[in-house]
């Protein structure tokens, strides 16, 4: 978009700007262009209704070609002024071929712009910038495993957190799956040292933008939060453990993000091999993966997922430890003291799976029940079943195998978590769970993954979890300022909850979200005990 082209007839064609930020189309057509400086040169957002909002804006150089797999650069410096009105290119993750596929519960991959190698882009909304406010910055990392999404969805737009909590939002994109967690480096030398980690390298990059750029747009570079969702909250968990990462941000939000656990070397090289021979190529034919079209990558990767079924968040395309970049698992067989001084604040949702079940899950007879809890915790499971159905009385089989599915991929996890970081004890740890139920089909769907996040960005009409939902804007007054309250102090108390103590293993003081919020010490104690024996989660 050149600079000449018309205010009108840009916000004519983006009118998602209007509905994002809750105002009237009208109004936004009033509202005026800004400009800001970058270290890389000026760019020109818009002001829409008080909130400034600056997209596509680039934190790193070109990543195809010889920078394919290598660590980030910074970006080409420009003259004049550019345009940062329009979303940037999301990284690639779709299926050459393929026909599309949507969800109407997406979060990170809802109205996902066009794909590009080149996506190292991120979006920043301000209350205002040049103003010498110093406010907290709060830098999310979208959900979608590590394989697919994108910063630049209608839910994580920041207008309104910004708005309400007087703080600079920032979203971004970066190199996902194979373009991004390739572990290539016994295969191609050290010239590809960190190449299964590029997309954390990534993530490191735009938080140096922000250490060097924010001041410009009203942020504090000394009070940075990392918040995350799913993926987006596994990324979190990863930076907490990367020294590159270190001094960059200054507390930590993890929402469903069980990342106890990352990629083996040895695993990581061995699907890296049999990707490459999808391709034809030898094992020292590495460099030709630098010139190969990104189609046949794609078509690559797709394939040798669905051969070797590969669990992309423990068996490869994903964070390598690799020894230097990510020097060892997050929380296994404790948590790493890298970032130990960071507060944290963690927590996940009750039915968790519910999003993503198949429609058979909700009526399930006994003995189907039974049958999925058994493919899950083998020989454990008959025991597993009779802890949850005690303790859930009246539940039918389907919410017994959603709970335990739940507590297994979700919950269990992030408890453990939350103990192996308090045990640090450095920075304070704040553990929630998640019991707030939509209404959505019937309130089939209880409270499932992503529920949280239109609360915590305030932007509940664009999600149909909570759309219409006066008890969902309630919660929303106080879920969005806790998250605000932490990122300004390290403390998410705020007056429109209930006292929020600090986690520890004895107390496991648990804020539970709900319509009627509350402190719950241990909240669902049996289940816990019964899924960490299960897990082998000591």
């Amino acid at each position: 978009m050149t600079a000449q082209r018309s205010r009108r007839d840009f916000l004519k064609q983006t009118s998602l700007i209007a509905a994002a930020s809750s105002l009237p189309l009208g109004r936004a057509w009033a509202d005026d262009f800004v400009e800001a400086a970058t270290t890389y040169g000026r760019i020109r957002g818009l002001d829409a209704g008080g909130i400034n909002t600056f997209k596509g804006v680039p934190y790193g150089g070109t990543t195809a070609g010889a920078n394919r797999f290598m660590p980030p650069t910074g970006p080409s410096a420009w003259s004049g002024v550019r345009d940062a009105l329009e979303w940037g290119p999301s990284a690639p993750q779709r299926e050459p071929g393929a026909a599309r596929q949507t969800s109407r519960l997406a979060v990170s991959t809802a109205s996902l712009p066009e794909e590009s190698e080149e996506c190292l882009v991120l979006n920043v909304w301000t209350p205002e910038v040049n103003d010498r406010r110093r406010r907290p910055v709060m830098l999310w990392c979208h959900g979608g495993g590590f394989s697919t999404g994108s910063g630049s969805s209608p839910i994580t737009d920041g207008t309104n957190l910004a708005r309400r909590g007087d703080v600079v939002v920032v979203t971004i994109n970066h190199r996902l799956n194979v373009l991004g967690f390739t572990f290539l480096e016994d295969l191609g030398g050290s010239d590809f040292a960190g190449s299964g980690d590029a997309g954390m390298l990534d993530i490191v990059q735009a938080l140096e933008w922000v250490r060097d750029n924010i001041e410009q747009f009203g942020g504090d570079p000394d009070r940075v939060t990392v918040f995350g969702q799913s993926g987006g909250g596994r990324k979190v968990s990863t930076l907490l453990t990367m020294p590159s990462a270190q001094g960059l941000f200054h507390r930590a939000i993890i929402e469903s993000g069980a990342t106890i656990k990352l990629v083996e070397r040895e695993q990581a090289t061995r699907v890296a091999g049999e990707f490459m021979a999808r391709l034809g190529l030898g094992r020292s034919q590495v460099r030709e993966l630098q010139r190969l079209p990104v189609e046949r990558i794609m078509a690559a990767y797709f394939a040798v997922v669905r051969e070797m079924n590969v669990d992309q968040m423990t068996m490869g395309f994903s964070p390598t430890v690799d020894g230097r970049f990510v020097p060892r698992h997050p929380y296994h067989p404790d948590a790493s003291d890298i970032a130990a001084a960071v507060p944290v604040m963690l927590g996940s949702t009750r039915t968790e799976l519910t999003s993503s079940a198949d429609a058979e899950a909700f009526s399930l007879a006994d003995d189907a029940m039974r049958a999925r809890v058994g493919a899950l915790l083998g020989e454990k499971a008959p025991g597993v079943i009779d802890v949850y159905r005690n303790a859930n009385p009246g539940a039918t089989p389907s919410d017994i195998y959603f709970l335990i599915a739940s507590d297994h991929r979700y919950n269990a996890p992030v408890m453990k978590i939350a103990e192996r970081r308090s045990a640090l004890g450095q920075g304070p740890v704040y553990l929630y769970y998640f019991r707030w139920e939509s209404p959505l089909d019937g309130g089939r769907l209880k409270s499932p993954h992503t529920i949280e996040i239109p609360f915590v960005f305030d932007n509940l009409d664009v999600s149909p979890l909570t759309a219409g939902s006066d008890a969902a804007r309630a919660l929303a007054d106080k879920v969005s300022d806790a998250w605000i309250a932490f990122a300004r102090s390290g403390d998410p108390n705020t007056p429109k909850l209930p006292a929020w103590p600090a986690f520890d293993a004895a107390a496991r003081a648990t804020m539970v979200f709900d319509d009627d919020s509350a402190v719950v010490n241990d909240p669902i104690r049996e289940a816990r005990i019964a899924m960490y024996d299960a897990l082998g989660l000591s």
